[in-house]
């Protein structure tokens, strides 16, 4: 089946039980999904760009869509607490409301411009993970370089493992067809040499991996700004955000430990939480958890989806988190997920 029917048909699918779920929420049906509450993750938080191609839309949310999902889920009753404040509030549930916390992943420069004054304006805390590699310039963003590559060219070059080929980008299902490709490639090889390799692409076809890194994420300066305001706290995200599962021990361990380092510089003090790149199944091991506790972290994310609940106070290196998704933006999805119904209709309570 075409990769876009596939992509659409999905969309469909989630947009379908996000809306069963938000009837069920709205009947007063299932409260006991609910949990002791969950954590969202956003990455872009901006205007909507006028693009035909946008592999990344998953990951970026309008402001406005943002100030609706909070005003929504203050309307439904939910507490924002910080991250940094979850294992304490895990100790002392007697008589408390469920409890949602934001976090944001890789130190996007909208998150300050437009993030942070919604952040303000509903008195709502907030962290920012943030990868040492992006905030120097030493690392890129592939999957940006690989977006803005595919949407200007018609055609590329590209050795996959079995020499030269054609890959042809005159249709935007080309491009969607192109773009799994290469993220399949990324996740299969070494991924310091696949993104290596995607950057001279880039690089031979005009364009300069680390100039969308400097246009988009914040650097060490911005980040101290940023962390002076009181809602705000920074976590780690490793240097080169790369998944840690599949790196050797030692290797996953000082990515951690460095990401860490970076960011008590930048602050005055050693992050509480950190954030697994990527946040899989395939990305994230029990292995990542063990560190990050052995490193000293009280908390660890991932991108799994599922509610916080009192099993999860044995695994706080490990917790599940909710994506406010680019391409379910309406504030009664948020509160609907924010319900835990979604993921009881998919027959889980946590991470997957």
């Amino acid at each position: 089946m075409e990769q876009g029917i596939k992509v659409r048909l999905k969309r469909g699918m989630i947009s379908g039980g996000l809306e069963a779920s938000a009837i069920l929420k709205g009947m007063g049906l299932m409260r006991g999904c609910v949990g002791l509450g969950s954590i969202f993750t956003l990455h872009h938080v901006r205007p909507a760009l006028p693009r035909r191609f946008a592999p990344n839309a998953h990951l970026e949310v309008t402001p406005d869509f943002l100030d609706l999902a909070i005003r929504r889920l203050k309307q439904d009753g939910y507490e924002f607490i910080s991250l940094e404040a979850l294992p304490g509030r895990m100790e002392n549930l007697r008589g408390r409301q469920p409890f949602v916390a934001l976090t944001l992943d890789d130190g996007n420069r909208d998150n300050l411009n437009h993030a942070l004054p919604i952040f303000a304006r509903h008195n709502t805390p907030f962290t920012i993970f943030v990868a040492q590699g992006l905030s120097e310039r030493t690392h890129s963003l592939w999957w940006e370089t690989l977006a803005e590559l595919l949407e200007r060219r018609d055609r590329v070059t590209f050795d996959f493992g079995a020499g030269q080929e054609f890959v042809p980008l005159g249709t935007d299902s080309q491009k969607e067809a192109a773009f799994s490709r290469f993220a399949a490639f990324v996740h299969g090889i070494d991924e310091s040499e696949a993104v290596a390799r995607i950057d001279e692409l880039a690089a031979r076809n005009g364009l300069e991996p680390l100039d969308i890194v400097r246009a988009s994420i914040m650097d060490r300066e911005e980040l101290k700004d940023l962390a002076r305001h009181p809602l705000a706290s920074l976590g780690a995200h490793t240097v080169s955000h790369r998944a840690l599962a599949r790196l050797p021990e030692a290797e996953a361990a000082a990515e951690m430990a460095l990401s860490a380092d970076y960011v008590a510089g930048i602050t005055g003090k050693r992050p509480m939480a950190i954030a697994y790149p990527y946040g899989t199944s395939e990305a994230v091991s029990s292995r990542e958890g063990r560190l990050a506790a052995e490193l000293g972290f009280s908390i660890g994310v991932t991108t799994r989806p599922g509610m916080i609940d009192q099993a999860s106070g044995t695994a706080l290196t490990l917790l599940p988190r909710l994506s406010l998704n680019g391409h379910y933006q309406k504030a009664r999805y948020a509160s609907a997920l924010a319900s835990g119904i979604p993921m009881r209709l998919m027959g889980r309570r946590e991470a997957i």
